[in-house]
Formats: C-alpha cells, sequence, structure tokens
C-alpha cells in the first residue's frame, strides 16, 4: 500500500488549516478550524503508525512463514501470529473503505491504539529474532558474514538443506558448492572456477540444526585441504612434475610447488656457488617442461594452474 499521494495531500491540508488558524478573520470559522486541525493531526499519527507497523510486517511476514522458524521461535511466531490476524483485518476494512479520512478516523482513536499496540508486539518480535540470530552467529562465527535475510533463509533450510547452496559463497570463501549425494550426505567442494575437492569423509546434515552441520563442513574443508596438501608433497617425490601438476588441485600444486623449491634450495646453499648454479639449471629445465605443457590440449583448470605456476617459476627462479 502506497502513502505518497495521501501523505502529500495532508501536508498540503495541514499547511493550509495552520495558515487559517493565524488568518485575522478565522473568527467565525474558529472552532471548526480547530477540529479540522484536530483531525488532520489525528490522521497524520495514523498515517505514521500505519506505515511504520506495514513496514515491520512486510519485513517478518516471509520470515515466519516458514515452519522452521515458526518452531525454533514459537514466543515470537504467536506475537506475529496475533498482528497478522489484525493487519489483515484492518486492510479488509481499508479494501472496501479506501478513503484516507474514513479509513483513519474510523471508530474514533481505536485504530490509533490498535496500530500502537501492534508496533509494540512487532518491536518485541524483532528483538526475539535479533537475539536468536546472534545466537546462532555465535555457534557459528561465518553467520556474521552475512546479512540477515540470507542468514534467515538458511536457517529456515533445515529440511531442504541443499537450498542452502546461493549462500556458501558468503559463508566459505571461494566455496561456490557442495556435492550433495542422493541421501543428502555433503560428500566434496567446488572452488569458484568449479575445481572439486573431496572431502576425507562424508557430512550428513539430515535431521540436524544448519549451524552444526555448516561446523562440520568448515571443520571437514580444513581436513581435506591438509590431506590433498600431504599427499602433493609426497606425491612430487614419486612421479615427474609435467605429471604431478596436472593431477592436483591448483592450490596444492602452487604451494606444494614452493615447499619443495625452498627445501630444494636449503639443500643447494649447502653445496655453496656450485649447489646454486646446479638448482638454478634444474629449475630452468622445469620451467621449460611447464612452459611446454601449456601446449597441450588442457582443460580450463588446468589452463588455470599452469598459468600461475609459470609465474611463481619465473619468479623463483629469478631470485635464485
Amino acid at each position: 500500500m502506497s502513502f505518497e499521494e495521501p501523505i502529500t495531500l495532508l501536508d498540503d491540508h495541514m499547511v493550509n488549516t495552520q495558515t487559517m488558524q493565524f488568518s485575522s478573520f478565522r473568527g467565525p470559522f474558529e472552532q471548526e478550524i480547530e477540529e479540522w486541525n484536530a483531525t488532520l493531526l489525528f490522521v497524520n499519527d495514523v498515517i505514521e503508525e500505519w506505515i511504520r507497523c506495514q513496514k515491520d510486517w512486510m519485513y517478518l511476514q516471509p520470515i515466519f512463514d516458514s515452519p522452521d522458524i515458526v518452531k525454533q521461535l514459537p514466543a515470537e511466531s504467536k506475537r506475529f501470529k496475533a498482528v497478522d490476524k489484525n493487519w489483515k483485518e484492518i486492510m479488509g476494512y481499508t479494501q472496501r473503505q479506501p478513503q484516507v479520512l474514513e479509513s483513519c478516523i474510523r471508530d474514533e482513536k481505536n485504530l490509533l491504539q490498535r496500530f500502537r499496540e501492534m508496533n509494540e508486539h512487532l518491536d518485541k518480535v524483532q528483538k526475539g529474532l535479533k537475539d536468536y540470530l546472534e545466537l546462532k552467529c555465535s555457534a557459528f562465527a561465518r553467520f556474521y558474514f552475512l546479512a540477515d535475510t540470507d542468514l534467515l533463509e538458511i536457517l529456515s533450510q533445515t529440511k531442504e538443506v541443499e537450498n542452502v547452496r546461493p549462500h556458501l559463497k558468503k559463508v566459505f570463501e571461494n566455496m561456490n558448492d557442495l556435492e550433495f549425494k542422493p541421501d543428502k550426505t555433503i560428500s566434496a567442494m567446488y572452488s569458484g572456477e568449479m575445481e572439486k575437492v573431496d572431502f576425507i569423509n562424508k557430512v550428513d546434515p539430515r535431521d540436524r540444526k544448519v549451524e552444526d552441520w555448516m561446523g562440520d563442513v568448515e571443520n571437514t574443508m580444513f581436513r581435506s585441504v591438509r590431506y590433498c596438501v600431504d599427499i602433493a608433497i609426497k606425491d612430487y617425490l614419486d612421479i615427474k612434475r609435467t605429471e604431478w601438476v596436472l593431477k592436483h588441485p591448483g592450490m596444492c600444486v602452487l604451494n606444494c610447488s614452493q615447499v619443495h623449491w625452498t627445501k630444494n634450495l636449503e639443500t643447494a646453499a649447502e653445496g655453496g656457488l656450485d649447489g646454486i648454479k646446479g638448482f638454478l639449471k634444474q629449475l630452468n629445465s622445469e620451467l621449460a617442461d611447464t612452459v611446454n605443457l601449456v601446449r597441450r590440449r588442457l582443460t580450463m583448470l588446468q589452463s588455470i594452474t599452469l598459468g600461475a605456476l609459470i609465474v611463481v617459476d619465473v619468479h623463483a627462479r629469478d631470485v635464485i
């Protein structure tokens, strides 16, 4: 419901009425002017409370349409339902009687009082909702990264867990998606470039609070990345580097390559200048092999990894 036109008209009437109140010719009409001014002030108060109520109701209504939120906030839900009932009753009358003056002054001052009581209830509902969100954020700190609307949408998906997928990138940096199995368990994660990293163990979100299973996702993510890094570091010694760079996730390749560069540099430094020169020759050979890989048919992810690796390798060689 838009109040723009009624408010503009109301402001005009109030200005004109105030002008008449200060007129030297107001005598014969003074009582009517005062009564009309009181009516306009009353209508103005009603509209202010009405707008406030409408704004809060529109924000809260889709939230308390969710059965999950209703279940988790029973007291606030009960308050909102009482307000919702009153709101729909008032709007039903307004639809039948759309004239602003008639709608606002009906039932004398009862309408204004009803709106004030409704707004008090909505304030309590919002406070309870805010405390609830704060509790969830304290249980899973990454929720602080989200806007209230996004967080509420996530918290309302205790049954349809896959509906949280659009919000993952806001919770976990560069996590674009999770892999859900048919039984709803989570087995892997995808980066913003859609690179897949398998979890070392599945996460089961079924019949659990969102903050609990997301906490498990976070812990599993850490352990899975550590596992991938550990495997990549060990695998580096067992296969050719040109095969190794195409086998592992991109960030593992970049980081683990630097681990071995550091280790090999320390070993070379023990051999003095000759050891350093020998290591430089090795780096030039590895860089040439990596550049040759670019000429092969590669996936998009492999091309991105090789491009970044060549930049790191050139810098590492220049350091030597």
